[in-house]
Parts: C-alpha cells; sequence; structure tokens
C-alpha cells in the first residue's frame, strides 16, 4: 500500500471575526479592521520592556506615528495617514519582531511582510505600493516614534537613541511636546482609539 500523502500544514489563522487569513497568499477580502485593532492592541512593543502598569502596544505606536507624519506635513491627505497607521499592521497576525531579529531572519520575512501590508493597503481602498515619498515619510515618523519610545518607555539614553533611530528633527513644538510624557494605554483604550482614528481616516 503506497504511503498516505501528508496533509499540508495549516498556513492560515482564524481571527475572532470569523475571518480566516492565508499566512502565504493573504486575500484583501479576509482583511477586518477590527481584528487588526483587537491583535494590535494586545501586541507589545519593545517585547514588552517598557515603563507603565500597561505593555506599549503596536496600535498606540501606530497612532503615534500617524500623529508624527501630520507634524511633518500638516497638509497631508487622510488617506495617507491611514498608510501611516496601518504601517505595522501585519503585526495582528505575525506579531512584533524586535528589528535585530527582523536583520537576522533575512529578506524572505520581510517579502513575506510585504505581502500582507499590501493585502491591507488594498483593502482600505490605498494602493498596494505606497508613493516612495510617502513611504519616505512614513519610515521616518517611525523613526522617531521609536526614538521618543526609546528614551521615555524602555530605558535609553538620548545619545544611544540617536545613534540607532537618528535625531527627531523636524516637529513643531506643539506636536515635538506632545511626545515627551509618552503614557502606556490599556489594551481596550488601545484598541478603541485606533478603532476611532481608523474609521475616521477612511470616512
Amino acid at each position: 500500500m503506497p504511503p498516505r500523502a501528508k496533509t499540508p500544514p495549516r498556513a492560515w489563522q482564524r481571527m475572532l471575526s470569523g475571518r480566516r487569513v492565508d499566512l502565504l497568499d493573504p486575500s484583501p477580502i479576509d482583511i477586518e479592521l477590527e481584528d487588526i485593532a483587537h491583535g494590535l492592541a494586545r501586541v507589545a512593543r519593545w517585547n514588552g520592556q517598557t515603563e507603565g502598569d500597561h505593555a506599549f502596544s503596536v496600535a498606540q505606536h501606530s497612532l503615534l506615528v500617524a500623529k508624527i507624519v501630520c507634524g511633518l506635513r500638516k497638509d497631508l491627505p487622510d488617506r495617507w495617514r491611514l498608510a501611516a497607521l496601518l504601517h505595522d499592521a501585519p503585526e495582528y497576525v505575525i506579531g512584533d519582531l524586535i528589528s535585530p531579529f527582523k536583520a537576522a531572519i533575512g529578506l524572505d520575512y520581510k517579502a513575506f511582510e510585504d505581502r500582507l501590508l499590501q493585502a491591507i493597503h488594498v483593502h482600505f481602498g490605498l494602493p498596494g505600493e505606497l508613493p516612495k515619498s510617502v513611504m519616505q515619510l512614513i519610515k521616518r515618523a517611525d523613526r522617531m516614534a521609536a526614538f521618543f519610545e526609546a528614551t521615555h518607555l524602555a530605558g535609553f539614553e538620548e545619545s544611544e537613541a540617536r545613534r540607532f533611530f537618528g535625531n527627531p528633527s523636524g516637529l513643531d513644538e506643539k506636536t515635538r511636546q506632545s511626545l515627551v510624557h509618552i503614557e502606556p494605554m490599556s489594551v481596550g483604550e488601545a484598541q478603541l482609539h485606533y478603532l476611532e482614528e481608523a474609521r475616521r481616516l477612511t470616512i
């Protein structure tokens, strides 16, 4: 009797909405905002190594990045601010891997993450690949958010944070002052604020 064919390993994750996201071939149809907000509010930045009564979530980090892009570009259209809010959205499925670990894994991980982000973009009516100028702006805001998180929550000295994330210049004083005291939100708060901001930007 020939050996029974092996069942291929499961490559999808079931979400609370009932959707099943295929990790190898993600479809925009299976993306739900509520799943993203739920997941990101429960994923800790910095592997949880932050000060405060609550973990600093990827949802709250994403809100911070969306805020910073507007501080850098006052005339930024809402669709690109939405793109900033969604920049780490794949982590609702795959979690938040710290940058050193991503570097150790290599380019295959990045390609996998990019496929999922493209499906998320298409679901929200954004281009799969963002314009280069928008990508650069979001990346700049992401690094600035990391600088403030590192120095106010994760125990980095400013000189060390500048070495890794650059100098956070170009922000207006009001936005900069709002970043000086970052208070980690509870899971429920982060989820609610993320949902509200995403819905506001998609109206």
